[in-house]
């Protein structure tokens, strides 16, 4: 992809958000494919959350070569939070900035990323934009690429509670949108980029699916999510899975919704009470919330699995099913790395 493919952005700072958890063997390359973007008006902020191995030497290290006023550690860096609650303190510590990007310590951004994102965001003018795109799918070694899905075309509300399309590691967010975000109460087990796209969608913003990839998408052989599989053996997990995991993070998302709906288009409101009620009421009721046409999963095979979940779910909810993650407990470092829906 050439400069010539993206047209020219304001020179404005991008902040980028990087929490970083023992990523000491893959962060040079991440943070080199910083140096590398053609959108040089950029700004790392970056908080450690709780790394035992040479991660903040590594950082520091970078801030000396790229200059103090590019790459900010945080006020709050250093105790351990989880992924979510880390990327969103850093949210919260930059909606100021023009545009912010979320950045994973393990992956390698194209050099047009910003560019390209900031290209799309442009175009919604001061309405919230989030902007997420395809990515090449590499091993460690950042060999064998594969293109990741598309989604052009399946997204927005109340889609985004079936399934999250805004890979963290090519979002990115205009300041209406990252304001929307930083000011919402997010629910406990969801993630920061799911949940960002939940609420942008939800309150009305523009979703900007690029179909160009931009990242390079490490994956490792102990990620707990990201693993690649071919479509046969992503559908044997899920049906080896059930159902409990996944209505249950589906009704946080709502009732998280519900709880400041004030803030949701009229549209959404009206699209999320269907849900509620398909979620909390009998078989009339979940009928009617799948007749909803926003309401469904990218393929055709993943919508008919999510349909019979929805039509079969049961009043489960009380306790919380196993294989759901809460904030506060620890995570192995291969989950923080990978945090993509």
């Amino acid at each position: 992809m050439s400069p010539a493919s993206c047209a020219t952005f304001p020179d404005k700072d991008v902040a980028i958000l990087l929490s970083t958890y023992n990523g000491e063997s893959f962060l040079p390359a991440q943070l080199n494919s910083f140096l590398a973007q053609t959108h040089e008006h950029w700004v790392l902020h970056w908080r450690d959350d709780g790394s035992t191995d040479s991660t903040v030497e590594i950082m520091r290290a970078f801030a000396r070569q790229a200059g103090a006023e590019r790459c900010v550690e945080s006020p709050s860096s250093g105790p351990h939070l989880g992924v979510t609650a880390s990327f969103l303190t850093l949210l919260r510590e930059n909606i100021g900035a023009m545009a912010v990007a979320f950045s994973d310590q393990d992956d390698v951004w194209l050099p047009e990323k910003l560019r390209c994102a900031l290209e799309r965001l442009s175009m919604a003018g001061d309405s919230p934009a989030l902007y997420c795109a395809r990515q090449y799918l590499v091993d460690q070694n950042l060999h064998a690429a594969r293109l990741s899905a598309p989604h052009a075309g399946t997204e927005g509300f109340p889609a985004c509670l079936t399934q999250n399309i805004a890979n963290g590691n090519t979002l990115v967010m205009n300041n209406a949108a990252a304001a929307l975000v930083a000011a919402s109460r997010e629910p406990a087990g969801t993630v920061h980029d799911w949940w960002s796209y939940i609420i942008v969608s939800a309150c009305g913003g523009k979703i900007l699916f690029d179909d160009r990839p931009q990242v390079l998408y490490r994956l490792h052989k102990t990620n707990l999510i990201g693993r690649y599989q071919p479509f046969h053996g992503r559908a044997l997990a899920a049906l080896r899975r059930g159902s409990a995991v996944y209505m249950t993070m589906m009704r946080r998302h709502a009732m998280a919704l519900l709880a400041q709906s004030s803030r949701l288009t009229p549209e959404a409101r009206q699209d999320l009470e269907l849900v509620r009620d398909g979620l909390t009421g009998g078989i009339a009721s979940r009928i009617t919330a799948l007749r909803c046409p926003r309401f469904r999963r990218r393929t055709y095979l993943e919508n008919l699995l999510f349909r019979y979940w929805f039509l079969t779910n049961r009043q489960f909810f009380a306790a919380k099913p196993r294989g759901v993650a809460t904030r506060k407990q620890p995570h192995p470092t291969a989950h923080y790395q990978k945090t993509k829906g």
